[in-house]
Order: structure tokens, then sequence, then C-alpha cells
């Protein structure tokens, strides 16, 4: 049984602001670096456009996300989210490989910084920009459990920190005239970057490969398990899984033989309303089975064994 989904085509309007605001920050990033020539500038502003490109796959993955279920992805299509944060860790590596050519470029022949307080003014105001929307982006994400949303936050996050990196490099570099601190400080940048983009791709990937989730999220579906168990309510089996918003959970419950069919109906619904009440999203399947038979604790397994052939009777 599946709990109600969020209505995930609006978090298409975070992708949307997202964008707006990459947009305003390449252009406000662009100006200053033409204002000053800084390096380190420059790098701030491709990694600008990067966040226009990531909010792009992120709105377009949001919008597959959103899909129902159907006949052929009948467990809907929350992984999509998982393609748009590992393309986005992706373009970060592009990214900081960008800025790090550029920076040993300025680092062999270094080039003086002009209208640095200009400059500054410029660049603080794009970070503000960033700041902002990162700080929407990640309540949305985790209020709705939208990876795709928090991978770019985190991103414009990224981003803000490595703004002020190159903040404080283009005022040491005005106030010492040390002028390969600009390009070293860029480098820096884009080492901070490929961290950055690494983590993303991993995330993405163990999400691909159907990690079980968080451990708090598991003890709390042990916590409910632990409620319902007793000498004749057992449970094995557990597996668990995320898929975008979406959770899976499996488990065998085993009770006596004798109970009735509604009478274990009723136990397995109780317990998937109480999971559904702490694990937003979650879709839990449950496998009933009669306590005393012995072929019940032999199926623990994801494989479970094949039971023997029945013997052919003679013609």
């Amino acid at each position: 049984m599946t709990a109600p989904a969020p209505a995930r085509a609006s978090l298409t309007r975070f992708a949307w602001l997202s964008i707006a605001a990459a947009v305003t920050t390449i252009g406000l990033k662009t100006g200053a670096y033409l204002l000053t020539g800084s390096v380190g500038l420059l790098s701030d502003a491709l990694e600008s456009l990067v966040n226009l490109v990531a909010a792009m796959l992120t709105l377009a993955m949001l919008g597959v996300a959103a899909r129902p279920p159907d006949e052929e992805h009948a467990y809907g299509y929350g992984k999509a989210e998982y393609f748009a944060s590992g393309a986005e860790g992706a373009l970060i590596l592009l990214a900081a490989a960008g800025i790090a050519w550029t920076a040993t470029e300025r680092l062999l022949a270094p080039r003086p910084i002009e209208q640095v307080g200009l400059g500054l003014v410029v660049s603080v105001a794009a970070s503000l920009v960033n700041l902002g929307v990162a700080r929407v982006l990640l309540r949305a994400g985790r209020r709705h459990h939208s990876i795709a949303l928090e991978a770019d936050a985190h991103h414009l996050m990224t981003d803000v920190w490595t703004s002020a990196g190159v903040l404080v490099a283009v005022g040491l570099v005005a106030v010492t005239g040390w002028q390969r601190l600009d390009p070293l400080i860029a480098l820096a940048v884009a080492a901070n970057i490929v961290w950055t983009g690494v983590k993303i791709i991993r995330r993405s990937a163990l999400g691909l490969l159907d990690r079980a989730l968080a451990p708090e999220e598991q003890a709390a579906l042990r916590a409910v398990l632990d409620r319902h168990a007793c000498p004749e309510v057992q449970f094995h089996a557990l597996r668990t899984r995320q898929a975008g918003a979406r959770r899976f959970v499996t488990v065998h419950v085993l009770v006596p033989g004798a109970w009735t069919v509604a009478r274990g109906h009723a136990l397995v619904d109780a317990i998937e309303q109480e999971v559904r009440a702490v694990l937003p999203n979650a879709t839990m399947e449950t496998h009933l089975e009669a306590l005393e038979d012995p072929a019940a604790w032999q199926d623990q397994e994801l494989d479970r064994p094949l039971p023997p052939a029945a013997p052919r009777q003679a013609p």
C-alpha cells in the first residue's frame, strides 16, 4: 500500500527559481569579471553557467519524476531525479576542469586586477542571490524528499562559499599586489568544486543501486515492528530501498497458522498504516506466513530456494 504522494509536479516551480537565479548570477559575475579581469571571478561565472544547465536538467527530470506509475513503470518514475543530480555532478567536474585550466594559464602569466571595488560589489550581489535561492531549494528538497532539489541547493551553497573565497582573494590581491594569489585561489575553488561533484555523483549512484534507507529511517521502521512483535507475531526478511521521494519496504510477517485471514490482514494493515505515518511516501509490501511452518523460516534470502519438485505419477 502506498501513502498519498505530494504534488510532485509543483516542485518544478523551484527549478524555475533556480534557473532565474542562474541567469541573474551569470550576468552579475560576468560583469564583475569584465570590470576586474579577475580569473577567480571568471571561475565564479563559469560555475554559474553550470548552475544554469543543472537547473534546466533538474526541471526536466522533476517533470519526469512527477509522472504517475504506468504499465511499463509500475513503481513510478522517481529515480529520474537521480539522473538530474548525477548529471549535475558531472557538469560540476567539467566546470572545475575549465577553471583549473584558466587559472593555470593566469598563474604562468599574471595580470593585474582592475576596478576591484565595483567588481566586488557586483559579485557580492550575485552571491546573495545564490544564498537566498539555495536556502529555499534546500527547505523544499527536504520537505518533499527531492534529491534533485537538494543537489541543486548544495551546488548553489558551494557557489556561495567559493564566491566568498574569491572575494577574499581579490581583496588580498588589491592590498598585497601579489597577482598570483588570484589564480591560486581559483585552483583551490576548482578543488572544492571537484569534491562537491564527486559527492553528488556518489549519492546519485547509490540511489540507482537501490541503497537501503538511512539509518534513522530504518530505526523508525524497526520501532513500529517492535511494537507489534511478541511470541506469536514475528518478522524477518526486512528490506528497504528508496527511489527519489518514494520509499519501498518489504517484510515477512509470521503469525500462528490458526489465525483467520481476516485477523492476519488486520494486523498487517495496521502495521502498514503506522509505517506510512513515520515514513512519508512509503510503499510497504507484507508477506504473511505461518509461524509453525519450517518453510516460512527458509525464505529469508533475496533468492528464495525453490520447493522440491513433486514426484511424477506413474501412468
